[in-house]
């Protein structure tokens, strides 16, 4: 794994960490490729059931690097990730700042963990651009419709405290904490099914804004890969003799 990501193994959740502190932790060609790779790797181990993902040296990031962009476009490999985000559930544990691209590398995470304090905005109005990285319809998903708009418009940021109270931010942390209270979280949801968990993250975010009709079309091909599974034997199973279950991700 290139220097511009670490990566740590705790269990069943890979802790993936975004290494540019010098720049904020601001993505570039190098940085956006080592992203990707990390997560097609957390996506391709059975060992692992969950992901975490934050920035180096107290700041989460202040999104794509605009020295980078100015000099040849969008860095590779920053699109995809945005876009594509990953297959197992991904924890995004915030310090200091998630800004334009920042916020957008979270929200393409399933949950966020925020540090008290932290500011959380799509600021790129006032760089002459816009929040093209899924901002502006990711943020209406998470926040109602005006706090959004206010956001994108005026690229004033909200704090970890607000977001929080509007649903946006999952848990509150203390300052420093974020990480900890994130892996935590991983861990207690790494305790389940992985197959069932990959599924449950898959079809909540299918779902979105389609019909009941769709969603159980949406639900069909989940529901034949988990429940002739493997682990779909052993949960019974272990429930029925009273002990933890082992799964095996099959």
């Amino acid at each position: 794994m290139a220097n511009e990501i670490l990566t740590e193994t705790h269990g069943r959740v890979r802790l993936i960490t975004l290494n540019r502190p010098e720049a904020k932790n601001s993505v570039n060609s190098a940085l956006g490729n080592a992203l990707v790779a990390a997560i097609e790797e957390l996506d391709a181990d059975d060992g692992l059931t969950a992901g975490v993902l934050t920035g180096a040296d107290g700041g989460f990031s202040a999104g794509m690097d605009l020295k980078a962009f100015a000099a040849g476009g969008m860095p590779e490999g920053f699109n995809t990730f945005l876009q594509q985000g990953s297959q197992k559930p991904l924890i995004a544990a915030v310090e200091g700042f998630a800004l334009a691209g920042g916020l957008e590398i979270a929200l393409t995470c399933d949950l966020i963990v925020a540090a008290k304090g932290v500011r959380l905005g799509i600021p790129e109005v006032n760089k002459g651009l816009f929040a093209a990285g899924g901002g502006l319809f990711r943020l209406p998903n998470r926040v109602p419709y005006g706090v959004a708009m206010e956001m994108a418009l005026t690229s004033d940021p909200i704090s970890a405290e607000q977001g929080h109270a509007l649903g946006l931010v999952a848990r509150l942390a203390e300052p420093g904490q974020a990480c900890a209270v994130a892996l935590e979280l991983a861990e207690r949801i790494a305790k389940n099914a992985p197959l069932a968990v990959a599924a449950s993250k898959q079809i909540i975010r299918a779902s979105r804004g389609v019909t009941e009709e769709d969603a159980w079309k949406l639900q069909g091909p989940q529901l034949g890969k988990v429940f002739t599974s493997e682990d779909a034997k052993e949960g019974p199973r272990a429930f029925a003799e009273k002990r933890e279950p082992k799964w095996k991700g099959c």
